[in-house]
């Protein structure tokens, strides 16, 4: 499954999920966010992911007891953030303009109320989240490709990624991404009122 070509069914009950690269717009900018999304998926979800950036040289890998980050600092182990109050976090999304204008003002019900809210990043905000650096991810939009592999290594991180309704978001579409199930739960709460 990926963006690039037509989906091919196979045999194994596994799904190779693939973004060549995610944040293409970043790409043709010259930005060094951009990456290469490769998630391996079950039925449930993914239970592998990396997060590649070539451009940077960092991996970030995160599934089947592993979650880890080697590049030009070396390599070490990942773990979100512990923070427990919204007016500590740092949010990150794509665009300013999140989706539809009530899924936008539903973010910034959020984004009024953290710390930081920074824009851009595609892949790159999602691996701060494993790294420790941010707390939230809010998106819209998004094709299974885009999410699969960020799932599978923030949670192998510590953190927490469902849709806007709580439920699983391997199937793209609005995503919340959080370094914790507290953090998580204060944005639920007000993506959702």
């Amino acid at each position: 499954l990926g963006e690039e070509f037509p989906d091919v069914p196979g045999t194994t009950g596994l799904t190779w999920v693939l973004d060549p690269i995610d944040g293409t717009r970043g790409y043709i900018a010259g930005t060094p966010t951009w990456g290469v999304l490769i998630a391996v998926s079950d039925a449930t979800g993914p239970i592998l992911g990396v997060v590649d950036q070539p451009y940077i040289g960092e991996r970030f890998l995160g599934g089947l007891g592993t979650a880890q980050v080697t590049g030009p600092l070396g390599d070490r182990e990942l773990g979100t953030r512990k923070t427990a109050s919204l007016d500590e976090a740092i949010l990150f999304t794509t665009f300013p303009e999140v989706g539809t204008p009530a899924d936008c003002i539903a973010f910034e019900r959020v984004a009024a109320r953290a710390k930081l809210t920074r824009y851009g990043m595609d892949c790159d905000a999602y691996a701060l989240i494993a790294a420790g650096q941010v707390d939230l991810v809010i998106e819209t939009g998004l094709q299974p490709y885009d999410i699969c592999a960020p799932i599978a290594v923030i949670e192998a991180a510590g953190g927490i990624v469902t849709d806007w309704d709580g439920k699983p978001a391997h199937g793209g579409g609005r995503a919340l991404a959080a370094s914790n199930a507290e953090i998580h739960a204060q944005a639920l709460d007000l993506l959702r009122a």
